[in-house]
């Protein structure tokens, strides 16, 4: 079947769906993860073509499409901070403006003399985008990372393997404060991190039906009237593991900025900042304790 006649059959039954210019990035997206063809390939070779027995993944991504299925968990991986990342449906899939955050954190360090040995937290960590991307970014650092999950755990742990960094996962939840001294122990850290759940039960209807059928509801909702029930927790942990100076940094539901603020500053956080992301939205709280 030649990959030209393949990529009308996806544009006929997507289009509809996606949008003709997302159709055009699922399609090739699969040809590089199915048979490393590129579209430059195909530009180059209109007649290229595949056999019988490399059709069947295509034909099953177009169905997996039609349900609105994430193209990320059809192929199992993602693109983070210029890193590969597996996922599936126990992780979210990372978002560019979490790349934004491990950005600022990285920023954070320049010319501090803590650089060469850093020690990082990473609460709630996923696919471990945040924890493995900081810790192939920042020579010498010890980066921990969080979360509930055993099977996030699992996922985190592999992409670790495959990014080639060493980081130290843990398996408990941040809101069960009777488990921190027997979990961290003696750990001091010179900043934690965070993108925990944020989305409030009314904000799901603004969202969209591929997120909401597919991405794991434990990382991404809060009950309505305690939205900020992980940034108290988490808060609270900073002040007895942050070492002085040390820094926490928060990705954020963006209209709950200003709660946020307000958390960090009656915490007794110092040089609380809000800022945006790349699309002017509020979406990261950080400070520094005292």
């Amino acid at each position: 079947m030649l990959v030209n006649d393949l990529k009308a059959l996806f544009h006929n039954q997507l289009d509809a769906i996606y949008g003709k210019d997302e159709v055009f990035t699922f399609f090739f997206m699969l040809t590089e993860a199915y048979s490393n063809i590129s579209r430059l390939d195909v530009a180059l070779d209109i007649n290229l073509s595949i056999t019988k027995a490399e059709q069947q993944p295509f034909f099953d991504a177009l169905e997996q499409l039609k349900q609105q299925q994430p193209i990320q968990y059809i192929i199992g991986e993602t693109e983070f901070f210029g890193l590969p990342f597996k996922v599936n449906s126990n992780t979210l899939i990372p978002r560019p403006e979490t790349e934004e955050l491990v950005q600022l954190i990285m920023d954070s360090y320049t010319n501090k003399a803590s650089v060469n040995n850093a020690s990082i937290l990473d609460v709630g960590t996923g696919s471990g985008c945040i924890a493995i991307s900081l810790a192939k970014n920042i020579p010498k650092s010890t980066v921990h990372a969080l979360d509930v999950s055993a099977k996030a755990i699992q996922t985190a742990s592999e992409n670790a393997m495959l990014n080639q960094v060493n980081v130290n996962f843990l398996e408990s939840s941040i809101l069960e404060d009777t488990t921190w001294d027997s979990v961290f122990k003696d750990l001091k850290f010179d900043t934690i991190v965070s993108n925990p759940p944020y989305v409030r039960q009314l904000e799901k209807q603004a969202m969209s039906a591929n997120v909401l059928e597919n991405e794991p509801h434990l990382a991404l909702f809060v009950d309505d009237d305690n939205p900020l029930i992980f940034y108290k927790a988490i808060t609270n942990f900073a002040l007895q593991y942050l070492k002085p100076k040390g820094e926490l940094f928060f990705e954020i539901n963006e209209y709950l900025g200003r709660e946020t603020v307000d958390l960090l500053i009656h915490s007794g956080f110092e040089n609380v900042q809000l800022k945006q992301d790349f699309f002017g939205k509020d979406r990261m709280v950080f400070g520094r304790k005292k």
